[in-house]
């Protein structure tokens, strides 16, 4: 196929899916139920229609994640599917802002709740 010959399609479409050797090795004439985890750490690997059915252990740089695929990964990346970075939080004035403003309605509403089991359990014990 010549790349010359269509000015609008991009290099990456000209080349084709990469889909590692080995992983459709490790697939080829199994049955997608009666097979375990598939580890992998081909995270760059295009997710091709043999696939579905499939989970796979996707290596994220610590942990194998598992990942079982449906019809509508098809032509994802298997790394898209296993995030190697955690997010915890952003930090800043207003992020400190929000999360005190969120401790005081916990505080609040445990008070309340509080409150109202007193009240109630009075209530029981004057009968």
């Amino acid at each position: 196929m010549s790349l010359s010959g269509n000015l609008n399609m991009s290099r990456s479409l000209g080349k084709g899916p990469y889909v590692d050797e080995k992983l459709l090795k490790k697939i080829a004439g199994k049955d997608p139920l009666n097979t375990g985890v598939v580890k992998t750490w081909a995270r760059r690997s295009q997710i091709s229609p043999e696939m579905v059915g499939f989970a796979f252990g996707v290596h994220n740089g610590k942990d194998h994640i598992e990942v079982r695929v449906s019809e509508e990964m098809v032509g994802h990346r298997l790394g898209e599917f296993s995030p190697s970075k955690k997010f915890i939080r952003h930090g800043g004035k207003m992020q400190k802002e929000l999360e005190q403003k969120k401790k005081d309605a916990e505080i609040a509403a445990a008070k309340a709740a509080k409150a109202a089991t007193d009240a109630s359990a009075g209530k029981g014990a004057k009968k």
